[in-house]
């Protein structure tokens, strides 16, 4: 009798040990919503390290390219198409200084920028600003924001310009060893990545001729494709970008390279616009990486009329163009009221009057 008590009694724990276990394995959401983040990253790295490695790598290799069939592009002629030989013409967003404003390095609002229309996102990293790349800033965040940025963009099947977004140091031969290193590092790491596009000088300015940026371009495109061979590459031209005529004229031996044309609208009007067209009608392959519907300060008066010539043109010529700035920054350029604080999840009262342009256009059919 009193074996059998014993016995019922060892079936009642253990029924109710069951139920405990499974109530604690259902209870994870509330555990990691009372963690602090250091804790929940070192409880999801043992995760991660109790996994199978070819199960990890399997994984991995699936949430960071996804759809790449036909994803890879090609500069044919004056512009870009995929791997069909489809004429391609990029149209998006590109952030402000990833040292300055990471936080929309988010895959919420990359996934918004994708529902107004857009296919590309350029990172914007600088190099020789506060805290840039090559003055001071921590060059491994800087790393891990690219990283997130193309993880974010190709996870959207967006086309991601990483930028090496000169400006101060004005001649890229300035921090052109830095430039080698972070560009084999960065096209190593992404070789097998067809969303990803190169940027190797923002805006040579400051007197840079464009002998200097030949010579620093033959430098570090090799760099790139002894990684990744096909990867299209954009060199910025002298005078902030706007001389392509120049480059017209002695353009780089090198396939699959573009050349950048910037414009702000309230300043750069039918001059500049005819410079571009006549090096593309000499058959350089341009894009305008970077624009504006303000002036050439970032800020000041907005020129929507002007604007909106540059689009017409470039729809018309199957250009890529890229708008300046993803933040909130109390300027005209940025894309984002200066009120705002949301990093994802904008609404049209959160846009700047630039916002609301670029997302109308980038909306049109």
């Amino acid at each position: 009798m009193i074996r059998r008590i014993l016995l019922m009694i060892s079936s009642m724990v253990l029924v109710i040990l069951l139920v405990a276990c499974g109530q604690a394995n259902g209870g994870g959401s509330s555990l990691a919503r009372s963690q602090g983040p250091s804790q929940l990253g070192a409880q999801s790295q043992l995760q991660s390290q109790s996994q199978p490695q070819s199960q990890s790598q399997s994984q991995s290799q699936s949430h960071s390219q996804p759809g790449t069939s036909g994803a890879s592009l090609k500069v044919v002629g004056t512009g870009l198409c995929d791997a069909a030989g489809k004429p391609v013409q990029l149209k998006g967003v590109s952030t402000h200084g990833l040292s300055w404003f990471p936080q929309y390095v988010n895959p919420e609002c990359v996934k918004d920028i994708k529902g107004w229309g857009a296919n590309v996102f350029r990172l914007a990293m600088y190099t020789a600003e506060y805290n840039g790349y090559c003055t001071g800033g921590d060059k491994n965040r800087l790393k891990d924001l690219v990283r997130d940025g193309v993880r974010y963009a190709t996870e959207n099947e967006m086309y991601v310009i990483i930028d090496w977004h000169i400006l101060s140091d004005g001649d890229p031969n300035t921090y052109k060893s830095e430039a080698i290193s972070f560009f084999s590092d960065m096209s190593r790491e992404f070789a097998s990545n067809p969303y990803v596009i190169y940027e190797i000088c923002n805006e040579p300015c400051n007197g840079t001729t464009w002998e200097s940026v030949y010579s620093y371009a033959n430098e570090v495109i090799p760099a790139i494709r002894a990684n990744s061979p096909d990867s299209v590459i954009i060199v910025g031209t002298p005078n902030w970008s706007q001389d392509v005529d120049k480059a017209a004229d002695k353009p780089l031996p090198f396939d699959n390279v573009m050349y950048a044309l910037h414009f702000y609208a309230a300043t750069h009007k039918g001059e500049l616009m005819n410079k571009m067209t006549a090096a593309i009608d000499k058959g350089l392959p341009v894009i305008v990486s970077e624009f504006g519907i303000c002036d050439a300060s970032g800020n000041g008066a907005i020129d929507e009329s002007s604007a909106n010539k540059w689009v017409d043109t470039m729809n018309s010529r199957n250009i890529s163009y890229i708008c300046w700035n993803l933040s909130n920054k109390d300027e005209a350029s940025a894309l984002i009221d200066s009120k705002c604080n949301k990093t994802s999840g904008f609404a049209d009262a959160d846009m700047s009057k630039e916002g609301k342009w670029l997302k109308g256009v980038l909306q049109r059919k």
